[in-house]
């Protein structure tokens, strides 16, 4: 077994990468509760072959975080294996993770993500070039979708072809590319995959707590599952899930002082990551943070529409003190 996460019956919990989200901070942070293996910020092949440094941040994590992937998308499969190359030259990561599921119009429309779902030729040729360019160094997976649309639905083949071209593992979101995220996960096509092929199939899709983990882990045959959206809001997810695998109970909700708490911490971090060039840059991307953040707090809309400017950590320090002094005697409530 060369992904060693998945041996001695081990179910594990996979932080799903997510664009403008996991990075190396938040990656951090959902390892501390609980997060087994990471993926990173999906990659541009072109951007690090070209050794774009704006690119190339994307790839960064700390020892910490392993067993940690580094995904790449693209549609040039010797290019993309040159940049894997040249990722593993830098980092070494514990494997190389190639986007076939992306949705979003600027990444398929330049041939990458879920648009090769409906090309599974230059599908399987990007795979294999990638898998063979790599050889034994790393493993190398892939992440999908169950298909294009309703009508295309083709995971099931897509899953034995990457398997047959040397994916050691594969990631399914259970809905189309034209979906995007709305309606349900359709677990039956996931499920389908597990059991049309031999290598480890990771589940993805409407996972916001334990028993949801549970009920995967009972009732399919996939090897682990892949928490996404429920992460960027509850990052305890992790924490809790594992909780009620070991005893079959939910953890209290986190209070509202440890979920400012949190974010604080969270904002801090990211200043002094060094990413963003200045405080007011770093709180301008943590803006959007505070949207999920804010969405299992009362009076979630007001704490939105405060965040929408807020330009330095002392201005949310700010925002959290008058918040808790404000609900100080109220019941937490989802909003």
């Amino acid at each position: 077994m060369s992904l060693p996460w998945f041996q001695n019956n081990a179910f594990p919990l996979y932080l799903a990468p997510m664009a403008g989200v996991t990075d190396l901070v938040f990656r951090r942070l959902c390892k501390e509760l609980g997060a087994d293996v990471m993926v990173t910020e999906f990659v541009s092949a072109e951007g690090i072959i070209q050794a774009d440094e704006r690119t190339r941040i994307y790839t960064e994590f700390d020892e910490a975080q392993r067993p940690v992937g580094v995904q790449l998308f693209g549609a040039d499969g010797p290019r993309m294996a040159e940049a894997a190359r040249k990722i593993i030259d830098w980092k070494q990561p514990d494997f190389i993770d190639i986007n076939f599921g992306c949705p979003v119009k600027k990444v398929f429309s330049r041939n990458g993500g879920s648009s090769l779902l409906k090309d599974c030729p230059l599908l399987e040729d990007v795979a294999r070039s990638i898998a063979d360019g790599v050889g034994d160094q790393v493993p190398v997976t892939a992440k999908i979708r169950i298909g294009w649309d309703q009508d295309t639905i083709n995971a099931p083949n897509v899953s034995r072809i990457l398997e047959d071209v040397g994916m050691q593992a594969i990631a399914i979101h259970g809905r189309t590319r034209s979906q995007g995220y709305s309606g349900e996960a359709d677990w039956d096509v996931i499920n389908e995959c597990a059991e049309t092929v031999s290598v480890p199939v990771i589940g993805n899709g409407d996972i916001a707590c334990g028993a949801d983990v549970e009920r995967h882990q009972k009732n399919s045959s996939v090897s682990g599952v892949m928490i996404g959206r429920a992460a960027m809001q509850y990052p305890w997810v992790f924490q809790e899930a594992k909780h009620y695998l070991a005893t079959g109970e939910h953890l209290p909700k986190i209070s509202r002082e440890e979920r400012w708490a949190f974010i604080l911490r969270h904002a801090r971090m990211l200043v002094e990551w060094g990413k963003f060039p200045s405080e007011k840059l770093a709180m301008q991307a943590f803006r959007s943070r505070m949207m999920a953040y804010s969405k299992g707090l009362p009076a979630g809309k007001q704490i939105r529409t405060a965040c929408t400017k807020v330009e330095s950590v002392a201005e949310l320090e700010h925002i959290a003190a008058a918040y808790l002094a404000r609900y100080e005697d109220a019941e937490l409530a989802v909003v």
